[in-house]
């Protein structure tokens, strides 16, 4: 009897695991590629925004640009009307998420730990917050293997949140078709 049982627990696993295996198939369709509009206003965006940052940076010899903010511009001027792209998505992403890579930085210094703790905080509590900004997930790596302070949450973190944004509310709207935010 109790083989009996073994084999239909098997049984019962083999054809559980099928299911979660054909999933990871897809099965949808990728979107399409974007009109020449919205491909040019996104690199035009995108172009003027980390322009701003780079010669804030020159004049006043402070970090004005991260990485992840090139990441924001992507979605601020190509996908303006999704989500992830509103207003308090980009800054509350960024600055919840470059404070927990600081507080984990202060805390447990510059290691595995630290990395990782910082970025699954990071997406626990932007989800939590309803505040999910996918480029924002970077800022714990970065912040914390370079090493920086607090200072770096205002300057390039939440300043450089809210120039993309000042940017997006300007260019996007020069568009018709596009109106910029969906909300705040």
């Amino acid at each position: 009897m109790t083989e009996i049982i073994g084999v239909e627990n098997k049984i019962e696993k083999k054809n559980s695991i099928k299911p979660f295996i054909l999933k990871m198939r897809g099965g949808g369709h990728a979107p399409s590629r974007t009109n020449f509009a919205d491909a040019f206003t996104g690199a035009m965006g995108g172009l003027i925004c980390i322009f701003v940052l780079l010669w804030l940076t020159n004049i006043t010899n402070s970090p004005w640009l991260m990485a992840s903010l090139g990441g924001s511009c992507v979605l601020v001027f190509v996908v303006w009307n999704a989500p992830l792209s509103q207003p308090r998505n980009i800054i509350g992403g960024h600055f919840i998420s470059a404070f927990i890579g600081l507080a984990m930085y202060s805390l447990l210094g510059p290691n595995i730990l630290s990395i990782s703790l910082g970025v699954g905080l990071t997406i626990f509590f932007m989800a939590f917050l309803g505040v999910i900004h996918p480029p924002a997930g970077a800022n714990p790596i970065i912040i914390i293997l370079g090493g920086y302070g607090w200072s770096y949450l205002l300057t390039p973190v939440l300043i450089g949140a809210v120039i993309i944004v000042f940017f997006g509310l300007l260019i996007n709207n020069l568009r018709e078709k596009r109106k910029y935010p969906l909300f705040w």
